[in-house]
């Protein structure tokens, strides 16, 4: 398959949107940033930020996750930001040879914290329960977040993601927080033993998720060992993977866990597609586990942590 075709089969397996429709803006050093917000109905509120994939935009976690859903069930805000180019600028300057990031000079962590210092100052966000996730280069964006502003957050969470040398070398946040981490050991582009992935677009490089859970681990105080590991039920057979779940001992509100997703794909697990074209990208990217709701876990994880 041609270098052209295979970037835009990959593009319109992920993507289901162009554009953020009814999007909001916010002035980041003279550049206008988009996100899409939904309200809560009560005020102040949790706040989950959740950031997208390379490729995607904010409107594709809102069609493609079950986040508006949980957050209107459980009452937080929900902020969906645009990266531009359809990427974000995190810790790392190689994210992989076929597709374009962000313009040079992109500040991404100062977009987000204008962005939750916002939603703090007009009351709609709770400063004490600020939370970010973010799937495959927004898992990147969520992990350089909380290394360069623990300050805004009680909670992270990222999702088919390692860390690189270059990603660790730079983290130092301010104050441990509890993370999550959610991998596929069958992805093809951030291969859960680290290095090169198998897939073209994939970059070099990463950790293992082994390492990269470690790495959490001692920023928080935790020991080394797993303090648990539980097989969860494999609920959907069909899709060809499963979950285990590894918790570590840490000191209190400093917990760090680990969801493997057992023969995963570099997918976000849930209960419904996560892609326009599921069997296309379930051909590229490896099987989409539905034991599990990406969303619903994370959420259960965050709202432990006021």
């Amino acid at each position: 398959m041609p270098r052209w075709l295979r970037i835009g089969v990959l593009v319109a397996a992920l993507a289901t949107c162009t554009h953020s429709a009814g999007a909001d803006t916010i002035d980041v050093n003279g550049v206008m940033r988009s996100y899409t917000v939904q309200l809560p109905a009560k005020k102040p509120s949790p706040l989950v930020i959740v950031l997208h994939g390379k490729t995607q935009r904010g409107a594709d976690m809102v069609a493609r996750t079950a986040w508006p859903q949980v957050a209107k069930r459980e009452g937080f805000a929900a902020v969906f930001p645009d990266g531009l180019n359809h990427a974000w600028a995190d810790a790392r300057t190689k994210a992989g040879p076929a597709l374009r990031g962000p313009p040079p000079g992109t500040d991404d962590v100062a977009f987000i914290a204008k962005l939750v210092e916002k939603l703090v100052a007009n009351g709609t966000a709770d400063p004490h329960r600020v939370y970010v996730a973010g799937i495959s280069n927004g898992g990147a964006m969520a992990m350089t977040l909380l290394c360069a502003r623990a300050d805004l957050f009680a909670a992270g969470a990222s999702v088919i993601m390692n860390l690189t040398d270059e990603a660790a070398v730079t983290c130092h946040p301010s104050r441990p927080l509890p993370m999550l981490l959610m991998n596929g050991t069958a992805d093809p582009l951030v291969p859960y033993e680290g290095g090169h992935g198998s897939s073209y677009f994939a970059a070099d490089g990463f950790w293992s998720t082994e390492e990269t859970l470690a790495f959490w681990r001692k920023l928080n105080g935790c020991e080394i060992d797993d303090a648990d590991v539980a097989d969860l039920p494999d609920k959907t057979s069909m899709d060809q993977s499963a979950v285990t779940r590894i918790s570590s001992r840490c000191p209190k509100g400093h917990d760090v866990v680990l969801y493997r997703i057992n023969h995963g794909g570099h997918r976000m697990p849930g209960f419904a597609a996560d892609a326009r074209f599921p069997k296309i990208a379930t051909r590229l990217l490896g099987p989409q586990n539905s034991d599990i709701d990406g969303a619903e876990t994370i959420w259960s994880f965050f709202s432990r942590f006021p």
